[in-house]
């Protein structure tokens, strides 16, 4: 009862008893593959892999002897030497032994002061086929305890800049690029390079690294805008700004970083004009815990962040977001503490004309001297006029449906020209609706109805009269069953 086997190699049938072994797929595999010719690919030893070989006993021969040739003046051959021992290492799965002939390597080079040849010496381990990692970052580790005892400022610079290549691309030793690279940035600083100093900041995308803490990413990033602001790169700051994350800067054992981020944050606001960002910033400062005990009229304390914000709120367009956050500061109980900014939020949250200067005019012109920049003072000092007078329109608009445009001009303290300009500026902004007739001199706030407003408010006037017919009508009945009675 046996069973007939076909073989594809040579053609040959044979048969196999029961008690015969059978072979293997890859027997069959590679016997048919010969069979046509073709050379079988026996691919990586996974056995070979795996198998770990043990050279520390030749490593203990061979560093001290490389040590003794180094100290002989012979340190490319003590290195060529241990270069084959790392191959060795290497390929036989020997980290230990690698890592101790790695560092070795690096510690000949220093021993002897040949900078140039430990930069060789770190690019062409970093470089050698199937690496390592803990090679690398032993290595790596090593040399950056000696950055600081370069002999020059030459030397540091090379050897950071061997320590950026030899870790670039590499995400076990993704930290200690940021490190190098923040000390590589320090030093093109202090030499005024700014540009090179913001380009190799820039070129970390330290967000992505999910070695370093919270606050050295923050702290990383912080520097990034600093650098950014510094090379005057008005744009690249704010798309290096939104990597931070507002909830992450509020936890309160970032207090420092947060305030770091809103003062570099007010120099970008402050080059942009943008009066509402910057109290929002302020009032960000004003809001962290530490500013926020601080009760002293120093920069440092609170009231001269509330004030700050007071002021560039004020400063703002008045949309949705400006008027809700005004209200809100008006609610603070701090506030009664600052009784001259007290009068300025309750004349702009107050629905009456305000005259210009304001009373409280010199203190607001003092704070914004020493806030704003002296170039951008004539600017600020304008906008306060203009949102002064802008207020004052809303106020007219509110109360009036039609006025003169003398009158107008007279309530807001301008000249008719300067008036209509100002009008015009709020309508085509849509913060208001108004016709000019300027052969008449009259400026219309009322807006022409639509059919469907004018429908809906007829249908309300009918229903309202429809309303009191039905309540007459019952009183009428009431009265009439009262004298029957």
């Amino acid at each position: 009862s046996s069973s007939p086997l076909f073989f594809l190699g040579g053609g040959a049938m044979a048969e196999e008893g029961e008690g015969a072994k059978k072979p293997s797929a890859s027997e069959v595999t590679a016997k048919a593959l010969k069979a046509m010719g073709i050379k079988a690919d026996k691919g990586p030893s996974m056995t070979g892999i795996e198998k770990k070989e043990d050279y520390s006993e030749l490593a203990g021969t061979l560093v001290p002897e490389a040590t003794l040739l180094s100290q002989n003046g012979e340190l490319s051959k003590a290195v060529d030497m241990l270069l084959s021992l790392e191959k060795k290492c290497r390929l036989g799965n020997d980290v230990s032994t690698l890592k101790l002939t790695v560092t070795t390597i690096c510690e000949l080079c220093r021993g002897q002061g040949d900078w140039a040849k430990l930069n060789s010496a770190l690019g062409t381990i970093a470089k050698r086929h199937q690496q390592s990692k803990y090679a690398v970052m032993a290595v790596v580790n090593l040399c950056m305890g000696w950055i600081d005892t370069t002999p020059d400022k030459a030397t540091k610079v090379d050897l950071l800049v061997a320590l950026r290549e030899v870790t670039d691309g590499k995400i076990y030793v993704e930290a200690e690029r940021a490190r190098i690279t923040r000390q590589l940035a320090e030093i093109k600083e202090a030499d005024g390079d700014i540009a090179g100093a913001c380009d190799v900041l820039l070129d970390v995308y330290v967000e992505t690294y999910g070695a370093l803490s919270k606050r050295e990413k923050v702290d990383f990033i912080l520097e990034q805008i600093r650098m950014t602001i510094a090379k005057q790169d008005w744009v690249r700051v704010l798309i290096v700004a939104k990597k931070v994350q507002k909830k992450i800067i509020d936890e309160p054992d970032l207090q420092d970083l947060k305030m770091r981020y809103h003062r570099l944050m007010t120099e970008y606001y402050l080059h942009e004009k943008d009066a509402f960002e910057l109290a929002q910033s302020f009032y960000s400062l004003y809001d962290t815990p530490c500013i926020a005990e601080d009760d002293s009229d120093l920069v440092s304390g609170w009231k001269h962040h509330l004030k700050s914000c007071i002021l560039f709120l004020c400063l703002a367009p008045q949309t949705n977001h400006q008027a809700d956050m005004l209200h809100r500061i008006a609610a603070i109980e701090k506030l009664e503490q600052l009784d001259e900014w007290h009068g300025v939020v309750k004349l702009f949250t107050t629905d009456e004309i305000i005259t210009f200067p304001l009373p409280q005019q010199p203190v607001v012109e003092q704070l914004l001297k020493e806030v704003g920049t002296p170039e951008l003072f004539p600017y600020w000092q304008q906008q306060t006029h203009e949102r002064t007078t802008q207020h004052n329109m809303r106020v007219v608009a509110k109360y009036y449906k039609r006025i003169r445009m003398v009158r107008l001009a007279e309530l807001l303290g301008l000249t008719v020209d300067e008036a209509e300009k100002q009008l015009s500026a709020l309508v085509s902004q849509g913060a208001l609706y108004a016709k000019i007739d300027r052969p008449a001199g009259i400026a219309s706030f009322k807006s022409r109805a639509t059919a469907e407003e004018t429908l809906s408010e007829w249908s309300s006037d009918i229903g309202q009269l429809l309303s009191l017919v039905e309540r007459t009508c019952h009183l009428i009945n009431k009265e009439n069953m009262l004298h029957k009675v």
